[in-house]
């Protein structure tokens, strides 16, 4: 199993690095039944790290965020991720904690991950 959470974090640091510019330093991963539950730490950029010094800007970095991994996800998930853990993606849940530059992801599947 552990391969397998290896390769699903891989998939989320290609796809954020790829979207943002900058993928999470570190991810840790857990399975449990239909859901894989991701923390990501380390995953800003330089210039979100810039934009986040006032309350409007770490609000306006964890919106902008928030919105474009969902729309990223809802259009299609990252080649190869359904088939590596055996079920069909049908929800993203996603939230930064932007002051400790932490993210948690939670992805939903159609059955429990193989």
């Amino acid at each position: 199993m552990s391969k397998v959470i290896h390769e699903f974090n891989d998939m989320i640091r290609k796809l954020r690095k790829d979207s943002f510019g900058k993928g999470p330093e570190r991810i840790h991963t857990v399975f449990v039944e239909n859901m894989a539950i991701s923390t990501l730490y380390g995953n800003l950029t330089p210039t979100e790290v810039f934009i986040s010094r006032t309350e409007e800007g770490k609000e306006m970095v964890r919106v902008a965020r928030t919105k474009m991994i969902q729309d990223v996800y809802s259009v299609s998930p990252p080649e190869g991720m359904e088939e590596l853990v055996g079920a069909k993606l049908v929800h993203l849940f996603s939230d930064m904690k932007i002051e400790e530059n932490i993210a948690v992801s939670v992805f939903v599947f159609d059955q429990n991950i193989t």
